[in-house]
């Protein structure tokens, strides 16, 4: 527990004395993850693997963020939503939520946020062009300077295939494994389903040509996609280390840039 860099554990006290070069915000969702993993799952790992890649910002580059509370208000798939207690979130939605943050930050001068998402349903590409569409976003006080933004899948920032032998899609040897090093207590792998999942029939979807959101409830039983069985918290620590770690770095550049032109090479 680091109250320097975790804001879910720190205080104003401890907050208050230092500058901060970045903030992170972990984002995930609320919905089941097979028969096996908490309903936050998305929100659980996003977090953890945001604090670990702080730490080590921190530590290695003496980069300092603030990893923020995270939101468990994520975009569903047909036939989710017909599941107990999975909530789904509009567009529209997301994108308030969003902009009070960052109007929020503005104001108190943060000059960069990186959202870590931890839900594949989500998609903040097209917020970020909205958000960014004017280069002052309105504060109930004064037109603000607006902060860079970007954002990042957490399970996407190290080759999965490097450390899984079966990587699925939700709920499988993935989650479940980075799920058992963070958090064993609440994985029950015992209980887990199959994962076994259904593909689409047309091959320009299922070669991902194109596009549609799958219908969940045709696509699992279990609402799980990839079978679990083979999860070890050893698989999941290298996993989220090298996560973190890719996390880590790029802070430390992200750190470094001054204004838009410092983007470019």
């Amino acid at each position: 527990m680091n109250r320097e860099i975790d804001l879910s554990v720190s205080t104003y006290g401890v907050a208050r004395q230092f500058k901060y070069d970045v903030a992170i915000l972990p984002w995930g969702a609320t919905e089941p993850h097979n028969l096996h993993l908490p309903y936050m799952t998305d929100c659980i790992l996003s977090q953890a693997i945001a604090v670990d890649a702080a730490q080590r910002a921190l530590d290695r580059y003496g980069v300092r963020c603030m990893v923020l509370p995270p939101v468990m208000m994520g975009s569903q798939n047909p036939g989710q939503r017909d599941l107990p207690f999975c909530i789904h979130y509009h567009y529209e939605t997301q994108f308030a939520i969003l902009k009070d943050i960052v109007a929020s930050l503005a104001h108190q001068g943060m000059k960069k946020l990186l959202i870590i998402n931890g839900h594949g349903g989500n998609s903040f590409k097209q917020m970020i062009r909205d958000i960014t569409a004017s280069p002052l976003i309105p504060t109930p006080y004064r037109p603000t300077p607006l902060p860079l933004l970007a954002s990042a899948e957490w399970f996407k920032m190290a080759p999965a295939r490097d450390y899984f032998d079966q990587p699925g899609d939700h709920a499988d040897e993935i989650e479940t494994s980075v799920m058992m090093h963070y958090h064993p207590e609440l994985v029950r792998l015992d209980e887990a389903g199959e994962g076994r999942s259904r593909q689409f029939a047309i091959p320009a979807l299922r070669e991902g040509k194109v596009w549609m959101p799958r219908h969940w409830t045709l696509v699992t039983q279990d609402t799980g996609i990839g079978n679990p069985a083979l999860s070890t918290a050893e698989k999941g620590r290298r996993f989220a280390d090298a996560c973190a770690d890719g996390f880590a770095e790029f802070l430390r550049d992200f750190a470094r840039i001054t204004n838009q032109t410092d983007l470019y090479e």
